[in-house]
């Protein structure tokens, strides 16, 4: 029972203090639409998957906003005209979108870094990991529009570039070889913002 009565109170406390400090937090999810881009991509078709997470939204004045965001995003691609071959990949995304708003209304840009929890070439019902062939870390940049209140609901959509290359370079003798290729997303999505 004192857990149930402090873990509401602390939430209370959070509502409070993030409503004081023109702060929303809420919830986000959607499909993906994602392929890889470079120019060892090849000829390449894209790959649906989805995306969830948290996000905290926190006006910097009344036209702009800083939204930092926790997500869990696939990734991935097919080869075109190859029968049943994909690789998936698996991120733990921390987008830092900088919003100019306009009455709910709002424009997006900003950096973002995703960090590789799985990844896996499938053909058929066959899976391998490639995890360790695949740059843990990939940086990249967004950009994207929607509509979204300090309250209620609300939607968007965004677009993600990689300009990490995906594969790790390979060294063979004295010659590296480092294929370029690069995550490009698509991400349609709704949110649910819980006060500010």
């Amino acid at each position: 029972m004192k857990k149930t009565i402090f873990t509401l109170a602390l939430l209370a406390g959070l509502a409070g203090t993030a409503q004081a400090q023109n702060i929303s937090l809420g919830l986000k999810a959607g499909p993906t639409y994602a392929s890889f881009i470079g120019k060892d991509a090849g000829e390449r078709e894209g790959l649906f998957g989805f995306h969830a997470g948290v996000f905290a939204n926190i006006g910097l004045s009344n036209m702009v906003a800083f939204q930092p965001e926790l997500l869990y995003s696939q990734k991935g691609s097919k080869v075109a005209n190859v029968t049943d071959y994909r690789t998936r990949f698996s991120y733990l995304d921390v987008p830092l979108a900088f919003h100019l708003n306009a009455d709910g209304l709002f424009f997006e840009a900003g950096p973002q870094v995703g960090f590789l929890l799985a990844a896996k070439a499938e053909t058929g019902n066959v899976a391998v990991d490639v995890k360790d062939a695949t740059n843990s870390v990939d940086f990249g940049y967004l950009a994207g529009l929607g509509y979204q209140r300090k309250t209620g609901l609300g939607i968007g959509l965004r677009y993600n570039g990689g300009v990490t290359n995906l594969p790790k370079a390979v060294t063979v003798g004295n010659t590296t070889v480092q294929n370029r290729l690069r995550n490009s997303v698509f991400q349609l999505y709704l949110t649910y913002s819980f006060g500010g």
